[in-house]
């Protein structure tokens, strides 16, 4: 490989940047004023929580008192959140999914565990000889900078996209370094379809001659069948109880909502980094963080 060949190799930033650069600036200024919320109702739960001897010291307990696995069901429902958000805009099928709303106290310990991931990634060392009881001193310093951001002072919207990028991506690969660990030797299960994606599946007339994959019959002209986002058409009593159990479509693996969060995670990753591979190749391969600040992504 060619040293400028080297250079221009995709990081996961830069494909979903890639993506996000396919947008029109319309819908580049909607997702960055949504990204921006979505960020000041984050800080304002970080300040809340670090203002709070005893709020801080309840979210500490509940996440210490986390096994492994659910702490990175925390992470994982912070990452789906966010994907959700950055494929808002996307051509994707607007299909609906379940979200359970979360109890306060995982919340608190989300934001936490998220502050603690983030202090850890700017600097490795900031905790070492603090004990757990000293934590919320430490953060409150390495936040002070940031909470500004609350107001909205020293933010603007050309350097919004980066680095929230750049945090869903570490979210990711840390979700997904749990999951390989769990599924270790057991591989990856399938999961059901949510209902909410499946009650909104169109029913069409079937225009006669075509087989339904499932059940290897005919499609008689003018009988309702189930349409998949994918085109793909099937008897709704072959298709129902598919979808029960795998959220694929039988011919060409379209993948369905599903309520399932690291599968859902799974989706829109795919989804979202297909796109900035196969839509964007050239913005990809020259991209760089200071782009967002020079065109495309200013308000």
């Amino acid at each position: 490989m060619e040293p400028a060949e080297e250079d221009h190799q995709a990081t996961p930033t830069s494909t979903v940047m890639a993506a996000l650069a396919t947008l029109s600036p319309p819908q580049l200024s909607a997702l960055t004023g949504s990204v921006l919320a979505d960020l000041h109702r984050h800080h304002r739960r970080v300040s809340a929580l670090l203002s709070s001897p005893s709020l801080f010291s309840l979210a500490l307990r509940h996440l210490l008192s986390l096994p492994l696995p659910l702490k990175s069901l925390l992470i994982a429902r912070h990452l789906l959140s966010s994907l959700r958000l950055l494929t808002r805009h996307l051509p994707l099928p607007a299909l609906p999914s379940h979200a359970p709303p979360e109890r306060r106290r995982d919340r608190d310990a989300a934001t936490l565990l998220l502050l603690l991931c983030e202090l850890r990634h700017r600097d490795p060392r900031a905790l070492e000889d603090a004990a757990p009881s000293g934590w919320r001193s430490v953060l409150q310093q390495h936040c002070s900078k940031d909470l500004l951001s609350i107001a909205g002072i020293g933010a603007f919207s050309g350097g919004i996209l980066v680095p929230y990028v750049e945090m869903v991506v570490r979210c990711r690969t840390f979700v997904r370094a749990v999951e390989r660990c769990l599924e270790a030797g057991e591989g990856r299960p399938q999961v059901a379809a949510s209902p909410a994606a499946v009650v909104a599946l169109p029913s069409v007339e079937a225009a006669g001659g075509g087989e339904c994959a499932v059940c290897r019959e005919g499609m008689e002209g003018g009988r309702d069948v189930c349409e998949l986002p994918c085109r793909h058409s099937f008897h709704w009593m072959c298709i129902l109880p598919w979808v029960r159990k795998t959220n694929t479509c039988p011919c060409c693996r379209f993948e369905l909502p599903t309520d399932d969060v690291f599968a859902e995670i799974r989706r829109l990753w795919d989804a979202l980094t297909k796109i900035g591979r196969s839509g964007s190749d050239d913005a990809m391969s020259t991209w760089s963080p200071s782009d967002c600040r020079t065109h495309a992504f200013v308000r």
